[in-house]
């Protein structure tokens, strides 16, 4: 029995620290942030795998203050308030929403909303030497001269403050990788970019070819959002921040950065003053009697929408050329064309149409000089769309090939053909005819494809109605089944002519998709 006792006290020695332990664990905060904002928000440094960054530094302050254990959450900067509206128990759940998001009227209508931690300004950023963008003010349209190529992060302030101010002046698109976007700007790929004052000030410093053009304009504020029914929680977020502000700690982190200013006084000021600095409730009546938003927005989705034809119909006509040409040396050429040839068609069908698209549009013009003039990213959408379909109709066209009996060839050679007269004149015709129905539908499953283009830079339709749905989150639903509606509308026809050619012909559907 004593035995059994010193058992059972040596048991409790070992695991009842671990037990307290356990329970005395800090609760979590999960705080959304999209790091492909990169610096000086948050950012990997010297090939570290920690993140570092003055809103990781901010966000661990704040949790220290309230008790709670920080707990990054990665996910996509404009899509990150959706999963306010998820529990926080599932994949992705958060808490609060923390990475450089602004006051906005129509986010504080569905989101409660801390009191401002960093107070910004939009900044235009061009290269040194581009003397025909000095200031704002060369964002405006003039009479025989192009719109300048403007890009911004999407979902933004910024976008919206160049939509509102310069809607004739500026080709616009957007995109969520800071980094990339002011390195095409370097590359003099792109015009300008507007950003906040914090990127802003990091970028120029690492590309010395940078400035910014012109004043800092239309000063705003971030903020942290959170559910509506985390009050608790919000009381003691805004309790965080006062403290932070008059105690300096913000200031100390904000001068690490290089980012403390003269604005940043006025954090002081709202302290004291009711916040947000308008009536959310007046906001919603004045948005309910706004003008009707669906003339506008239909015209945007239309104009997307012709984007997303003009890829298709310039891209797939090269995709088959260049798949007929691959399927052609797979099956009649020499071994040292073939085997590369049949390479080419893996390596493309094995890897991402997203990654080929990178590749085309980032890497090609770094390692072939002066090719990023001529690859704008319609073009490199063209060219990426059509390689990535060329693999496939390669694989097409040499099924027709083999299909077609070899007494065909051997009836053509008899006539006094050459080889190459004979493949141009009696099989691609015929195997041609044979794989209309599964090229058919490829062209349709094309059209949805386009919107991996959105990645670099063409705003065709999904990125439109990302922007759309962005700004205009009360029309969600109809947003989606409009977009879908126009999709259907494009690829329907092709469709109806691939079930006809496939009834006249007998030929299954194939197709890779």
């Amino acid at each position: 029995m004593i035995d059994v006792r010193r058992q059972f006290a040596l048991l409790l020695v070992l695991f009842l620290p671990a037990v307290a332990a356990a329970q005395e664990k800090p609760e979590e905060l999960r705080w959304g942030t999209d790091p492909t904002g990169g610096a000086p928000y948050i950012f990997q440094k010297d090939g570290s795998p920690e993140y570092v960054g003055f809103e990781v530094e901010i966000a661990e302050y704040l949790a220290a203050k309230i008790g709670r254990q920080p707990v990054m959450v990665s996910g996509d900067w404009s899509n990150n308030p959706q999963q306010l509206e998820k529990s926080r128990d599932v994949e992705k759940g958060m808490d609060i929403i923390l990475n450089g998001y602004e006051l906005r009227k129509d986010m504080c209508e569905k989101y409660a909303v801390t009191r401002p931690y960093y107070i910004y300004r939009l900044a235009l950023l061009a290269r040194k030497d581009n003397q025909d963008l000095l200031g704002w003010t060369d964002l405006l349209p003039r009479e025989g001269r192009k719109k300048k190529t403007v890009c911004v992060l999407g979902a933004s302030v910024a976008e919206q403050y160049i939509k509102n101010t310069f809607p004739q002046g500026v080709d616009l698109s957007s995109n969520a990788d800071v980094a990339n976007v002011l390195k095409l700007v370097n590359d003099r790929r792109l015009d300008a970019t507007v950003q906040d004052n914090p990127a802003a000030t990091y970028f120029t410093e690492e590309y010395p070819d940078l400035q910014i053009a012109g004043e800092l304009v239309n000063p705003g504020y971030y903020v942290i959002y959170y559910r509506k029914g985390d009050a608790a929680l919000g009381k003691a977020l805004d309790d965080a921040i006062a403290s932070g502000v008059r105690d300096g700690t913000f200031e100390r982190i904000l001068r690490k950065y290089g980012l403390w200013n003269g604005d940043q006084e006025r954090l002081h000021y709202w302290l004291e003053k009711a916040w947000p600095p308008f009536d959310v409730e007046a906001e919603k009546d004045k948005n309910a009697e706004r003008i009707n938003p669906w003339p506008r927005m239909m015209r945007e989705l239309l104009r997307a929408a012709l984007v997303t034809i003009k890829l298709s119909f310039a891209s797939f006509p090269l995709a088959m050329l260049l798949g007929l040409l691959v399927a052609l040396v797979r099956v009649y050429g020499p071994w040292w064309l073939a085997f590369p040839a049949g390479l080419y068609v893996e390596v493309i069908r094995g890897t991402p149409l997203l990654l080929q698209l990178f590749m085309v549009f980032y890497l090609l013009p770094t390692v072939v000089p002066g090719l990023g003039e001529v690859l704008t990213p319609f073009v490199a959408g063209v060219v990426g769309l059509a390689i990535n379909y060329s693999a496939y109709e390669a694989e097409n066209y040499r099924a027709g090939l083999q299909a077609i009996p070899r007494g065909q060839m051997e009836a053509a050679l008899a006539l006094g053909m050459t080889p190459s007269t004979a493949i141009r004149r009696v099989i691609v015709p015929q195997a041609v005819r044979i794989v209309i129905p599964p090229v058919t539908n490829d062209f349709i499953a094309l059209f949805k494809d386009t919107s991996a283009c959105s990645v670099i830079l063409v705003t065709e339709l999904t990125r439109k109605y990302n922007e759309l749905f962005n700004f205009n989150r009360d029309y969600i639903v109809e947003l989606a089944f409009i977009t879908a509606g126009l999709y259907l509308l494009m690829s329907y026809p092709l469709a109806l002519v691939a079930r006809s050619l496939e009834r006249r012909m007998g030929a299954g559907k194939g197709g890779h998709r």
